[in-house]
């Protein structure tokens, strides 16, 4: 396999999750989403719920800086002076980077694809869909209720777009960032999980 790494961005109710397991499934290899919530709890000491409140919406832009390696920001902070929420997203950095040198393997968001991109052996991918789609799933399938459901999948992305936004700089979701994306409402689940296989493979 010459991409050893798959990372898989995604909007909420667009099956992203899904999808990436149904690949690690295929391909043999390890699958991290919410397993990394409670290896950055253990490598941290934060109580799990503590971890899983700042999983997905980083409040600084100090894991930027760090990740780039700005100097500045090196001498001035130390992880045991930066603010707890800060100090979880330097740890889940850090294990992110440990798996991808440990194990081939698709890793959900989490800005993934930006830790990573000293890489050459990732495939980036996002995951979205036409609205209508995503509330059937997230209605359907994450048993959320319908009254509602737009400003629920809007509130969750604007997190994952904030979240990328401070820890990369970029713009979340914009073609340019990626490797492939696919619309999952037009091909369904399993043609994306095919489609990426076949170009991991290649």
């Amino acid at each position: 396999m010459s991409k050893r790494i798959i990372t898989i961005s995604r909007e909420f109710g667009s099956g992203g999750r899904a999808i990436g397991k149904m690949v690690a499934e295929q391909l043999g290899v390890a699958f991290y989403d919410r397993e990394l919530i409670r290896l950055v709890a253990k490598e941290s000491g934060f109580a799990y719920d503590f971890v899983e409140e700042n999983d997905e919406d980083a409040p600084t832009s100090l894991l930027y800086n760090l990740s780039v390696g700005d100097l500045y920001a090196q001498a001035v902070f130390s992880p045991d002076t930066l603010p707890p929420a800060d100090q979880v997203q330097i740890v889940q950095s850090n294990i992110i980077r440990d798996l991808a040198k440990k194990e081939p393997c698709v890793i959900i968001g989490r800005s993934a694809d930006y830790i990573l991109r000293e890489r050459t052996d990732c495939l980036n991918v996002f995951i979205h869909a036409d609205t209508e789609a995503k509330i059937h799933r997230a209605v359907e399938e994450y048993g959320l209720p319908e009254k509602g459901i737009e400003k629920v999948l809007a509130k969750k992305d604007k997190a994952r777009a904030t979240q990328y936004r401070r820890n990369s700089d970029l713009v979340w979701g914009l073609a340019h960032n990626y490797h492939l994306t696919l619309d999952s409402g037009l091909f369904g689940l399993e043609s994306c999980r095919d489609i990426i296989v076949e170009l991991a493979q290649k």
